[in-house]
């Protein structure tokens, strides 16, 4: 008898998520008939070499939403709809040359970051966090560090004033976690992104959004504020998830213990290996097959929707064939995704930069940094997308903020 298709919802992407994953491949292989909220199916592409095929064919599975043979069955109120949006005027539902085009305009306007003031600028940020507990002897790395520390940073490097970054933070937050006022986040950040087009067409600075505007390839406001959202929610969450899923890391495994202490080889092994065994992204929506196709062994009919299973790929047993953790340098897995649609390379080392000075300023500016909680104690938020810390309490001895006092 066929297995029945599996939910993506549930404890399970919590607690557990590998064995599910492998649970998932023995029953189905490397792709699994999967149920999103209110009975709607879709496939979840678990194997490295198929996901390797979806994402490197944008032809027969396309970023067109408009394909979905789902949509008569949506409901105005289906709460993956932010996910999964219908004529969304942002890159991630455009398709052929105008999302090259698109695509090439982000690359440009942020590969024009300077690295060296990016890391100056995460520094100052990450100190002035910590300087707020350093006297206390105790923080919440999540709640209280990573996951104010990246949208404050790009909030920077797009060109808004400081004071604004505060009310950035809340709406982005409240965005990205569904909050029951996620939609007012939603419009503040849409606001703020339209009064800071305005502003630098009026009076051009050396910023992320000038550069977008001086792009000659015919783009509307509309279309640059959609983007604008995509790269900071895509910029924010994840690379938070990033900073909380490696201090994790480098707090648990005896392995990284030298790195508390004074060392900084480990930072980036264990980012690096985060990226393949825990990575922040675990499932992307989606591609939408542009006609019937096989694909890992399943039958896949025109307009099905297409999940992007990256930790799973991260894991596939036919790439992992040893068992190992693929780190050390090895940056082969998913988690950025791939193909034309994949996240640029100038984002991708803009968060490596955020994410790296994050976790190194904890190191440095906390002594004998230390859970403050049993390591089973930590959770995880109930999401089958995005996987990050609930809360990553820690103890250390008092220190003096920076400037001498607490901020």
């Amino acid at each position: 008898m066929t297995p029945a298709p599996v939910p993506l919802s549930g404890p399970r992407f919590q607690t557990e998520p590998a064995e599910l994953y492998r649970e998932m491949r023995r029953d189905h292989g490397a792709v699994t008939p999967v149920v999103l909220d209110g009975d709607i199916p879709a496939w979840l592409v678990l194997g490295y070499r198929e996901l390797h095929q979806v994402t490197g064919d944008p032809v027969l599975f396309s970023r067109d939403s408009e394909l979905w043979n789902q949509w008569d069955r949506i409901p105005d109120d289906w709460p993956l709809l932010p996910m999964i949006g219908r004529k969304q005027p942002s890159i991630l539902y455009t398709v052929g040359e105008r999302h090259r085009e698109r695509a090439a305009m982000i690359s440009d306007a942020l590969e024009a970051v300077d690295p060296f003031e990016l890391r100056a600028q995460a520094e100052r940020f990450a100190d002035e966090l910590i300087d707020a507990a350093c006297a206390k002897g105790e923080i919440d790395l999540i709640g209280d560090y990573a996951a104010l520390l990246p949208v404050r940073v790009l909030a920077m490097l797009y060109g808004f004033a400081e004071e604004q970054g505060p009310g950035l933070v809340t709406a982005l937050n409240d965005m990205v976690n569904g909050r029951e006022n996620a939609l007012a986040g939603q419009q503040h950040l849409a606001g703020s992104m339209a009064r800071l087009i305005a502003d630098r067409k009026a009076a051009p600075a050396s910023d992320v959004v000038s550069r977008m505007l001086a792009n000659t390839a015919g783009f509307t406001d509309e279309e640059i504020i959609q983007d604008l959202m995509v790269m900071m929610a895509a910029g924010h969450q994840p690379t938070a998830d990033w900073i909380g899923n490696s201090l994790r890391l480098m707090l648990t495994d005896e392995r990284f213990a030298a790195s508390l202490f004074g060392g900084r080889n480990s930072v980036a092994e264990a980012m690096n290996e985060v990226l393949w065994e825990d990575t922040p992204t675990q499932n992307v929506a989606g591609r939408w097959a542009s006609r019937d196709a096989q694909l890992g062994g399943h039958r896949v009919r025109a307009g099905d929707l297409l999940l992007l299973g990256l930790q799973g790929a991260n894991s596939d047993p036919q790439v992992r064939t040893d068992g190992s953790a693929l780190t050390g340098g090895n940056n082969a897995h998913f988690s950025f995704g791939h193909g034309e649609h994949r996240c640029p390379f100038p984002a991708q080392e803009v968060a490596e930069v955020i994410a790296r000075t994050g976790i190194e300023v904890v190191l440095d500016r906390l002594p004998d940094i230390d859970l403050a909680v049993p390591a089973d104690a930590l959770t995880r938020r109930p999401s089958p997308w995005l996987r990050g810390l609930t809360e990553l309490p820690v103890r250390f001895t008092p220190t003096p903020a920076l400037g001498g006092t607490p901020a």
